[in-house]
C-alpha cells in the first residue's frame, strides 16, 4: 500500500529498477544515470519526510506494514514468555504481555497488538482493548513489581473498545484503576507510543517515568476524524483537525507531554523493521539505565510531579 505522498518516490524507484534491469540485459552503460537517479530518490525522500504535515504523520502511524508490538518484541528480545488472562473473565488478545530478555536484562513488556490480515484484526479487535485487557496489563505490572523487574509498555491503539458490553464490564473503571496503580509502581516504567495513541485507551498503559514516542506516531485525546465529525459534522476536515489537535511527536515534545522522540528510518518504521527496532532498543536501555539509578520513592515522586505539571500554566 502506498500513501499519496509516497507515490512520487515509488515512481522514481520503479524507474531505477527498470534501469538496473536494462543494464543487466543489455550492453548499454547506464551507471551514471543510475547514480543520478539514486541521488534524486534520496533527495526526494529527505524533502518529503522532513516536511510531512500532521495528517500525513497520522497516516504513517496507521500504515498496514508498520511494525506492531509483537514485531518489536521478537526483534529486540532474545527471549519472550507471553502471559495470558486477567484471572477474572477472559484473555483479551488486543493486549499482549510477558517477561522478556534484552541484552541479559529481564523486564516485563506489555503492549496493544493489531492484526495484519482480516482474521487477525478481528481476533485482536483492531488493537482496541476490552476491560479484561487493561486488567491483564495491571496483573502483569503487579507481577513485575513483585519480582522487581522494570516495565515497558508499547502503545498502539485507536482507542479502548467502545462497545456496550465493554462498558457493562467496567471499561472506565478498569482504565481509571490502571492510572491510579501505575503512579505507585515501585519499579521503573517506560511507555512508548509506537503508532496510534488515542484517548484513554492509550493512557490506560501510558503512565511512565519516561514517555517516549516514535517519530511518526500520534498521541491525542481523540482521532482527527472523530474530532472533525464533532466540530464540523463531517470527516472531510480531518486534516484541519490534525493541525488543531497537534498530536505528533514533535508537538508532544514541545508541549512537554513526552520526554523523547525515537528516530525512525527514512520513509517510516515500516521501511526497515530491524533499524527501527534498534532505535527503540537503544532508547529503552538508555532510559532504563538512568531510571534504575534512582530509588523507588524518588521515581514515584517524580512520576507524580511529571503528570501533575501537565496542563498547568500561569
Amino acid at each position: 500500500m502506498l500513501l499519496d505522498f509516497e507515490k512520487p518516490i515509488a515512481d522514481l524507484e520503479s524507474k531505477l529498477n527498470d534501469m538496473k534491469q536494462l543494464s543487466i540485459e543489455s550492453d548499454v552503460d547506464v551507471s551514471l544515470a543510475i547514480k543520478k537517479l539514486e541521488k534524486n530518490i534520496v533527495s526526494l525522500k529527505n524533502d518529503t519526510f522532513k516536511n510531512l504535515t500532521r495528517w500525513q504523520r497520522v497516516q504513517l502511524s496507521r500504515h498496514p506494514d508498520r511494525p506492531y508490538t509483537l514485531d518489536y518484541i521478537y526483534e529486540i528480545t532474545s527471549e519472550f514468555v507471553e502471559l495470558y488472562g486477567d484471572r477474572s473473565v477472559a484473555d483479551d488478545k488486543a493486549v499482549v504481555g510477558g517477561f522478556a530478555e534484552i541484552d541479559g536484562k529481564t523486564l516485563m513488556i506489555i503492549g496493544q497488538q493489531k492484526g495484519r490480515n482480516t482474521k487477525q484484526r478481528q481476533e485482536r479487535n483492531f488493537g482496541m482493548a476490552n476491560p479484561e485487557g487493561y486488567r491483564k496489563a495491571l496483573r502483569l505490572m503487579k507481577l513485575a513489581e513483585k519480582f522487581n523487574k522494570p516495565i515497558v509498555t508499547l502503545i498502539d491503539t485507536p482507542g479502548a473498545f467502545p462497545g456496550i458490553e465493554a462498558e457493562e464490564r467496567g471499561q472506565g473503571e478498569a482504565i481509571a484503576k490502571n492510572l491510579k496503580k501505575m503512579f505507585g509502581l515501585k519499579v521503573p516504567v517506560i511507555s512508548v507510543i509506537i503508532g496510534e495513541g488515542a484517548s484513554g485507551g492509550a493512557l490506560g498503559i501510558a503512565i511512565g517515568d519516561k514517555v517516549l514516542m516514535m517519530e511518526n506516531a500520534w498521541y491525542s485525546v481523540i482521532s482527527p476524524e472523530n474530532c472533525s465529525t464533532i466540530l464540523w459534522k463531517s470527516w472531510d476536515f480531518k486534516e484541519q483537525a490534525a493541525d488543531v489537535l497537534k498530536p505528533t511527536a514533535q508537538d508532544m515534545l514541545k508541549l512537554k507531554l513526552i520526554d523523547e522522540i525515537i528516530k525512525e528510518p527514512l520513509g517510516g518504521a515500516h521501511t526497515n523493521l530491524q533499524e527501527s527496532a534498534n532505535f527503540l532498543k537503544k532508547a529503552l536501555l538508555s532510559n532504563l539505565e538512568t531510571l534504575e539509578k534512582k530509588s523507588a520513592q524518588d521515581r514515584i515522586s517524580d512520576r507524580m510531579d511529571k503528570f501533575g505539571a501537565m496542563g498547568v500554566y500561569n
